[in-house]
């Protein structure tokens, strides 16, 4: 349901949105008053109500029954396709105007085998656009045009013939409905008894020499008339019931919204919805922008703090790698592991077989070589792979070269290591 009606009334207009149960607020417009979940604002012209819109509210105008042409037709159809054009032919015998000058619309009132009861509204589109061009200016575009009077009738008589009476503007209406659907309106200036009495009974014989039933209807008299019950329920000879304003107003099909003001406004709400999302597009691009900008601030400051913290610790680091470099060049002379002898045990110890024999070994601060012969050029592999594999000769790096076989086909090899 939309959240806001605009309806026409004795004052001018009042403009009904739906708020939440505590709030109301005050604007230029006029004083607000609350009911359940709806607030309702008198306003005294149209332009009033353009500070309270916006580009992308969903709301309806409920029309005066002076401005439109409210009219019941017999149908000798029952396919509700055929219905425009049965009550365009019939719209046009009636207004002296081109069927584009002019909207319409109907709803169904009552249907049998034979044929069908509608009733018709129409409304010449300048008028209308007269009428609405406070909004129009704005670009504030109605969602559906309908007819006050009918939605009163849906919320009130919405089965059975009633009779309603009410005020628009400085005059009184008198519509007569069907099933909750306007099938007879008139409007007559001022209101007093004397005028009713002669307005009322012509209104009724118009309604029973159109085919409706008006000998006991129901009677609705709006509560700013309340004093002229007991004259009307004097001249209709029906209990008359007094009612309110409706909220919200009853949703009715009826919709006298020009199909190009339906298309402009379907463009609108495709430019609210674009801007909306490039605004939102914006927005993240710009959050992402600001994350970026941050992101580097983080980062530059983090690369001043380490370019301070490496400054103040290079004395430090300076003194330990110095310290380190010192302990690597006399680790041959203090550690136990670079002692000649205990490598030459090793060595020893890893010996294949007798077939493989040292026959030289050379050690420096940093480098050994050995020096030997194997019978075959397989002992001297395997002598290697045991050296690389000894526990205590893990702190050397050792590589060697292909064996040079001897003319006794002995293997003639050399291993050098390298502290790691």
């Amino acid at each position: 349901m939309p959240s806001i009606f605009i309806i026409p009334t004795a004052h001018g207009w009042n403009f009904v949105r739906s708020v939440e149960p505590s709030s109301v607020r005050e604007t230029a417009a006029g004083k607000a008053e609350q009911n359940g979940s709806w607030n309702v604002r008198k306003l005294q012209t149209l332009d009033e109500a353009v500070p309270l819109l916006a580009a992308t509210d969903d709301f309806v105008l409920g029309l005066p029954v002076s401005a439109v042409l409210a009219q019941r037709f017999r149908l000798p159809s029952v396919d509700p396709t055929e219905f425009p054009e049965m009550i365009r032919i019939q719209i046009e015998k009636l207004l002296p105007f081109a069927a584009d000058e002019v909207t319409t619309d109907f709803e169904l009132i009552e249907q049998d085998e034979n044929e069908s009861v509608v009733s018709a509204v129409a409304i010449r589109n300048q008028q209308l656009k007269d009428m609405a061009s406070p909004l129009l200016e704005r670009g504030y575009i109605p969602r559906q045009i309908t007819v006050y009077a009918a939605q009163r009738a849906s919320t009130h008589a919405p089965k059975g013939n009633a009779v309603l009476i009410y005020p628009e503007g400085e005059t009184l209406v008198y519509a007569v409905t069907e099933n909750g659907k306007l099938s007879l309106a008139r409007v007559f200036e001022g209101g007093n008894g004397e005028q009713l009495q002669l307005e009322l009974p012509q209104l009724r014989l118009s309604a029973e020499l159109q085919g409706i039933d008006a000998s006991s209807p129901n009677v609705l008299l709006d509560e700013t008339c309340y004093e002229l019950r007991d004259t009307v329920q004097g001249i209709l000879s029906s209990p008359t019931e007094i009612v309110g304003i409706e909220l919200p107003p009853a949703a009715v099909k009826l919709n006298l919204l020009p199909e190009s003001w339906r298309r402009r406004r379907l463009q609108l709400v495709r430019q609210a919805e674009w801007r909306k999302r490039l605004l939102w597009a914006g927005g993240a691009y710009g959050a992402l922008l600001f994350l970026l900008l941050l992101y580097l601030g983080v980062m530059r400051f983090q690369m001043g703090w380490d370019d301070r913290r490496i400054r103040h610790d290079a004395p430090g680091t300076e003194f330990v790698r110095a310290t380190e470099a010192k302990w690597k060049a006399l680790a041959p002379a203090i550690d136990a592991h670079y002692y000649p002898v205990e490598i030459l045990e090793d060595l020893f110890e890893s010996l294949p077989s007798a077939d493989v024999r040292i026959t030289a070994y050379n050690q420096s601060a940093r480098q050994i070589s050995v020096d030997g012969e194997a019978n075959t050029a397989a002992l001297a592999y395997e002598f290697i792979d045991k050296i690389k594999k000894y526990p205590e000769l893990r702190a050397f790096q050792f590589d060697m070269a292909a064996p040079r076989i001897l003319a006794n086909n002995h293997a003639q090899f050399r291993v050098e290591g390298k502290p790691r």
